[in-house]
């Protein structure tokens, strides 16, 4: 076994680093000073889900881009409900959250994590179509995310993934900021 997998429950590689911010706007102009792009953006996203066993509504941005095949997310919540992201912010700025995996057996993932002792404190995407689940580790290792995120692949999330990789791909840095819906 590659000593590197060892501890997470979770198949194949990361495919996603997290970012949880309070200043959106700032955020993004500063992965985009550092050559990072295009963004591709959601504004007042609605996620219904559930907060360490509770039901929780928030609304958020988000902002999607690549470096090469790895996938950043940047989230901001725009309202003041109780979250895993307000929890994460605290009184801080934010910054680096979460691992994510990209898995084909959803439902395999979350009960491997289970099995390793790793509670699920929030979920969603039912409605959507694309079911997320953040994974609190059992013993967080030094220096590496507070969460771990498993999302379900399907066709429309591959595609989206292809569409904004792909952007990255050949961005000669015109149009940074691009808004989807």
């Amino acid at each position: 076994m590659d000593p590197s997998r060892a501890s997470a429950p979770f198949p194949g590689p990361v495919r996603q680093l997290g970012y949880v911010v309070r200043d959106f706007d700032r955020a993004l102009q500063g992965w985009i000073a550092a050559g990072v792009g295009p963004w591709f953006v959601i504004r007042g996203l609605r996620q219904h889900g559930s907060y360490r066993g509770a039901p929780c509504d928030v609304t958020l941005s988000i902002g999607l881009a690549n470096i090469g095949d790895m996938q950043i997310e940047v989230i901001a919540q725009e309202d003041g409900a109780p979250s895993i992201y307000a929890e994460f912010l605290g009184g801080g700025d934010g910054g680096f959250h979460q691992l994510a995996w990209w898995v084909d057996d959803y439902d395999a993932a979350v009960r491997s994590a289970g099995a390793a002792g790793w509670p699920v404190v929030w979920s969603g995407g039912e409605e959507g179509g694309v079911r997320f689940a953040y994974i609190e580790p059992a013993e967080p290792a030094a220096g590496a995310a507070a969460i771990y995120e498993i999302t379900e692949r399907s066709d429309m999330f591959d595609g989206m993934a292809a569409m904004v990789r792909g952007a990255a791909a050949d961005w000669d840095g015109t149009d940074p900021i691009r808004v989807f819906g």
